[in-house]
């Protein structure tokens, strides 16, 4: 498997165009059939315009509390560093608001991600003549009980996410009952990794020559996503149940 990050001219707030960056940036490769590009939130919320300019926020909070599902008050998180939040139904600090490379604005989580990806994906099918591929919306977030952050997919479409071992046996035989694999969350935590988090201008990666099945069928994720979990059924919702949340 390779991931090839894409370097990328500024991809400047509050708005700009996603479409003209791809062609930009793509023009010298060589794309490939069963590839993935994985592009980062932030500039999928830049070309919609999902930006807010910092100094017109009086209370960053509110505004956290607007955008989320679900929020924890600062003072409920050692030091107050961030405030706690529930969005698309994923457990993420301040309800995804970054200021990191916003040149002075907040930029919000992209409205509709999984449309979102769905656009993307239909602009790189009709431009590039490709038929087997996927797309993936990436962000950052922390793990509980570890320091540092990693990729995770935010939505992604054009191919099924997870591989099922349920009813297989193990090296020894025994049946595997509960494994699926996240394969939307695993190759983004390896690519974001390579697209850095700093100054690197590599919004985009590209994940080819992929080793393992992939099921391309143009699957979509707008209507279905199968990596949600419904609470009664979440491992952690004895957890998540027992914090007071709150809902603006």
């Amino acid at each position: 498997m390779q991931i090839t990050p894409i370097k990328t001219r500024i991809f400047t707030p509050p708005k700009d165009n996603l479409f003209s960056l791809i062609r930009e940036s793509f023009k010298n490769l060589q794309l490939k059939e069963k590839s993935i590009f994985v592009i980062t939130s932030k500039i999928v919320s830049i070309w919609q315009g999902r930006c807010v300019k910092i100094e017109n926020v009086k209370d960053k909070d509110e505004l956290v509390k607007k955008e989320a599902d679900f929020y924890l008050d600062r003072d409920q998180v050692p030091e107050s560093w961030v405030m706690l939040t529930l969005k698309n139904n994923l457990l993420i600090p301040t309800a995804g608001i970054d200021e990191s490379n916003a040149k002075g604005y907040y930029i919000l989580w992209p409205k509709k991600p999984f449309q979102a990806a769905k656009e993307i994906y239909n602009f790189i099918k009709k431009n590039y003549n490709l038929k087997e591929f996927g797309v993936i919306i990436s962000d950052s977030h922390s793990t509980p009980g570890r320091w540092g952050i990693m990729g995770i997919s935010i939505s992604y479409y054009g191919f099924y996410p997870l591989k099922d071992y349920r009813g297989k046996s193990d090296i020894f035989g025994r049946e595997l009952k509960i494994t699926q694999s996240n394969i939307a969350d695993s190759l983004t935590a390896g690519t974001v990794i390579c697209m850095g988090e700093g100054k690197e201008k590599t919004p985009i990666a590209i994940i080819s020559d992929i080793n393992f099945d992939i099921d391309f069928s143009e699957f979509d994720s707008v209507k279905n996503n199968p990596l949600t979990v419904n609470k009664d059924d979440d491992l952690y919702y004895p957890l998540l149940n027992s914090v007071k949340w709150k809902k603006y």
